[in-house]
This record gives structure tokens, C-alpha cells and sequence, in this order.
């Protein structure tokens, strides 16, 4: 029996199949697999050659996983796309020898204060920010800035907590919303809220393989965002030939932001706003995007992101390349009501143009619409390819109106 040669990757944690089964796919078509999982690989088992299992209540200490990686002969690289991982995944390249193995560079991707000290350093324009430890630091900070600001939480991701507001009696409102935010295994902070500048102008993402320091954008996201005063990711469009691809600002700025933060190796998903003043960043997660952006990417374009995220966590310069130009859209659908009990969530059909129509929630399941509910009162999605955005907005749509929500009766 021929000896399998293929590079051996370790990954910690998979998340959910709907969201990131693509990557491992991938990944196992030019690589062999091991995970780090705390419990035993169920959906994960075709695509993977050996697991260890491990226990991952802790979010910042990385001694069991390093224990356990160690007794895996023959690991090339190590990689993660759980946020709550990417510092642990630094430590065990770290402690093997491999690339990516700087946890300081993906401390100053995971904490937002440490971020912008890095870029003021580095002398990147960017969003005046000021770290507070309470309400009159706050409205000191903001006064100093001016309104409106934005409050946000220094150690959390997708937006989660995020608000913003226009005077003082809304700060006072609203801070200990982004104070209190939290998840389960976030990181504490004595002092834990940044007051910004509002940057105005689109939203967009840039998912990125790096290599040696160099940065190797593969795709932008425009980010279509709801519920105001908050900032909920409702939606993402990614478009192949998306001229910001080939934008030389936005590109410039985007090696500068991770020079400035000393990233070496890995992938990012950077969030910018374009401002009338140039790309500014709003915050870099030191791993590939979430909320299936790179799923859209590679469906657009053919462009692998799993493959590139194995090959610079083993230190392979990423070979990108793409065969087609489609667009690809997302949308995420929530409940009317905070605290709604449901019977069951279903699409009557998978309407013409649709690529993905999935159910998310549980039945019996009790969700809220952000602010209350944010990511978490998700109950479904949808998702399209097309030849263009308006085709692909128009899919979903027709997704949206196929969405069958039932609610406990007597609830």
C-alpha cells in the first residue's frame, strides 16, 4: 500500500457543518487531517485521517491542545477558523515550530485596543478610539471625539455588541450593552469598552491568505447591515471581479494594517469602512471570515480558501487562482419579536436561483431580533449564485417569501 505524502494539518475546532464543512472538504482533497475536537468527529470522520479529543472550556491557555498535538507525528501547520481558537492555534504552532506561531501578532488581531495601538504606532490613519472603564470615562472620551461615536466591546467579533450613539443620555443608555455583551469562553477585561470615531461610508470585508507577511487578498464582501443603532450583519454580497480587488488604496492600506500588527502567517477577514478620506479599518480576525463569505468567494470565483489557509499555516506561498466570474449572496433571517418560542422553521420550497436554503433554529428553540438576540436569534439562511447581484438579491428574496415560521401556540 502506497504511503499517503500528503501534508498532515492539525485543525481545532470545526464549527457547525452549515457554516464551515466546505473548508474541511477542501482541505482533504491535498491534505491529511487531524482535529482537536472536545468531543468525537461525527459529520467531520470522511474528511479527516486521525482526531484527538480534548477538552476546550478554556480559550486562552493552550496546554492541553499543545499536549495533545505533540503526540501527532509528522504536523505541518496548524489552523483554526473558530475565533475563540485563534490564540490557542498560535500557541501550538508556537510550541511545534510551525508558521503562525506568534501569539502576540494574533493578540493584537483578537484585542481591538491593542489594534489600534499598533496602527497608531505604525502611524495607519484610522478611527480615533479611546479605551474606557466606565460611563463618565465614556462621555469624557466622546466629548474628546466627538458625536456621534461608536461603542464596542474590546474582545469580541461579528459585531457583537456594537452600538451607536449620538449624545450623552444615549452613551449613558447604551454602555453597558457593550460593556455586558458576551459569549461563552469570551475573554475578561478589567476595562473593557472602546469609544470611537464613527466612520461613515460602505462596509466591506477582505479575506485574505498571508504568506511570510505579504498579504494575498482573495475576496471582498459588501456587508449589507441592519437594525440600527446596532450593526447586524444581515447579508454579505462577494462578487469575483469586485473592483476593490484591484483598488491599489484599499490594497495598500490592507498590507499596511497587517505589517503594522506584525501578522505573519495565516488568514485574515479585515473589516473596512470606505470613508471619504480612504479605507479605514474597522477591526482584522486573525483567521478566514465567517458567516459563509468565503463559501460565497469560492463559488464566485473558484478560488479555494481552504486550500490557501492549509497552505500558509504550512508555510506554502497560497497558489490562488480563479476560473470563474459569478457573484454570491448571503441573507440571514430573524423573528419579529424578542423571547419567541418556536414550533418549527422550514422553507415551503428552494426557490429558481437559490444555492442554500437552511433552517438554523431548533424547534423549540426561544430566539430574539437583535440587539437582544444579535447572531445568536438567527433561525435560517439563504444563499445565491448568479450572474450578477441584483439576480442574486432577487433569489433571496424569493427565499425570504418561502421562509415558514411556526411559534408555540399559547407562547
Amino acid at each position: 500500500m502506497t504511503e499517503d505524502a500528503r501534508p498532515l494539518v492539525l485543525v481545532i475546532a470545526t464549527g457547525k457543518r452549515d457554516y464551515r464543512e466546505y473548508l474541511l472538504r477542501s482541505i482533504a482533497t491535498e491534505y491529511r487531517v487531524h482535529l482537536l475536537l472536545d468531543h468525537e468527529p461525527g459529520w467531520e470522520q470522511e474528511y479527516i485521517v486521525g482526531s484527538s479529543t480534548v477538552d476546550l472550556t478554556d480559550t486562552i491557555g493552550a496546554g492541553g491542545l499543545i499536549e495533545a498535538a505533540r503526540k501527532v507525528p509528522g504536523v505541518a501547520g496548524v489552523l483554526t477558523w473558530d475565533e475563540a481558537r485563534v490564540l490557542q492555534a498560535a500557541k501550538v504552532a508556537q510550541d511545534l515550530g510551525l508558521p503562525g506561531g506568534d501569539p502576540d501578532a494574533v493578540l493584537r488581531c483578537r484585542d481591538k485596543h491593542l489594534t489600534r495601538v499598533a496602527l497608531d504606532q505604525a502611524g495607519v490613519p484610522q478611527a480615533k478610539s479611546i479605551l474606557v472603564s466606565g460611563v463618565d470615562e465614556a462621555l469624557a472620551a466622546a466629548e474628546s471625539i466627538g458625536y456621534p461615536v461608536v461603542l464596542k466591546p474590546r474582545a469580541m467579533a461579528a459585531s457583537l455588541g456594537v452600538v451607536r450613539v449620538d449624545d450623552p443620555d444615549q452613551l449613558r443608555a447604551q454602555f453597558g450593552f457593550a460593556r455586558d455583551t458576551t459569549v461563552p469562553g469570551a475573554w475578561t477585561y478589567e476595562t473593557v469598552v472602546l469609544v470611537e470615531e464613527l466612520l461613515t461610508g460602505a462596509e466591506i470585508s477582505v479575506d485574505a491568505a498571508v504568506h511570510d507577511g505579504r498579504v494575498f487578498p482573495m475576496f471582498v464582501a459588501r456587508k449589507e447591515v441592519g437594525y440600527a443603532p446596532y450593526f447586524e450583519e444581515v447579508g454579505h454580497v462577494v462578487a469575483a471581479d469586485d473592483p476593490l480587488l484591484r483598488d491599489a488604496e484599499l490594497l495598500d492600506m490592507v498590507q499596511r494594517v497587517h505589517t503594522a500588527l506584525g501578522y505573519g502567517d495565516g488568514m485574515t477577514h479585515s473589516e473596512f469602512k470606505l470613508t471619504p478620506a480612504g479605507p479605514r479599518l474597522v477591526e482584522v480576525n486573525a483567521r478566514l471570515g465567517g458567516d459563509l463569505i468565503p463559501y460565497l468567494g469560492m463559488r464566485a470565483s473558484g478560488a479555494d480558501p481552504g486550500l490557501a489557509a492549509a497552505a500558509v499555516a504550512c508555510g506554502v506561498r497560497p497558489a490562488i487562482t480563479t476560473d470563474r466570474s459569478l457573484v454570491g449572496a448571503v441573507r440571514f433571517f430573524y423573528v419579529d419579536e424578542d423571547d419567541t418560542q418556536l414550533a418549527s422553521v422550514t422553507f415551503e420550497h428552494v426557490p429558481s436561483g437559490v444555492d442554500k436554503a437552511v433552517a438554523i433554529a431548533e424547534p423549540g428553540s426561544v430566539v430574539s431580533p437583535p440587539p437582544k438576540g444579535s447572531t445568536f436569534g438567527r433561525i435560517a439562511f439563504a444563499t445565491a449564485i448568479a450572474e450578477s447581484a441584483e439576480s442574486c438579491l432577487a433569489a433571496l428574496d424569493s427565499a425570504q417569501e418561502a421562509l415558514r415560521v411556526r411559534t408555540a401556540v399559547g407562547v
